[in-house]
């Protein structure tokens, strides 16, 4: 009996080696597509299925990993620029949430926000017509030396370059002048759209706490 009994021994252990073995191989598999567009399953993994990618597999032909294609220059570049625009996005909701807050905590109302308008267009306007004054004097200046000028010359006299400095020089600040007055009026320009858009945005969120509180209290709303 011993001899069948070794016999049936080794087999046992053949077969247990084998089934271990096999399983040991069958371990992991990888599916991938060939250059024929065949799809392929094999225990190693040529260098274009790792460049177009594959899938990992158990040896019960379950997927337990996918390994996508290698990406292009153009593809990473893609990648990048719209990973750039995500981060751009989340940072100007964040800028716009801080701008949101101090809105509030600044204007109670809309009509604080327009009392507060016109306030900084007053503050414009006074230094506009003060511009406008100066520019008006100036002109009257100008006119006064070329006056005084044509007289001397109508009368058989030449200019003397004191004079003509003097004209030069009134002519000078009269367009410096008017340069501040081109840009205060810009100036109050955008005052006007900045305080609008500061109107919007606190319509804007006023309309939405009147919706997340209609929202929260249903009953509130139904008609009696």
């Amino acid at each position: 009996m011993k001899p069948v009994f070794a016999k049936f021994t080794i087999i046992a252990l053949a077969m247990t080696f084998a089934r271990s073995e096999f399983v040991f191989a069958a371990k992991e598999l990888y599916r991938y597509t060939d250059a024929s567009g065949v799809p392929v399953m094999n225990d190693r993994l040529p260098p274009e299925a790792i460049k177009n990618g594959y899938e990992v597999l158990n040896d019960q032909g379950v997927v337990v990993r996918i390994v996508p294609a290698q990406m292009t220059p153009e593809e990473v570049a893609e990648l990048d620029e719209q990973a750039a625009r995500e981060r751009a996005a989340r940072d100007a909701k964040v800028v716009q949430e801080q701008k949101d807050q101090l809105l509030l905590m600044r204007y109670s109302s809309i009509s604080d926000i327009e009392a507060a308008r016109e306030r900084a267009l007053q503050s414009i306007r006074i230094r506009v017509s003060i511009l406008r004054s100066n520019i008006r004097s100036m002109v009257q200046q100008v006119e006064n030396y070329q006056a005084a000028a044509a007289n001397i010359e109508r009368s058989g006299g030449t200019v003397d370059q004191e004079r003509m400095g003097e004209i030069e020089s009134v002519r000078e600040r009269l367009a410096s002048t008017q340069r501040q007055l081109s840009d205060r009026e810009l100036e109050m320009e955008q005052v006007k759209a900045d305080y609008q858009t500061d109107i919007d945005r606190f319509q804007h969120l006023l309309d939405q706490v009147e919706l997340r509180r209609k929202m929260s209290n249903p009953a509130t709303n139904e008609d009696p």
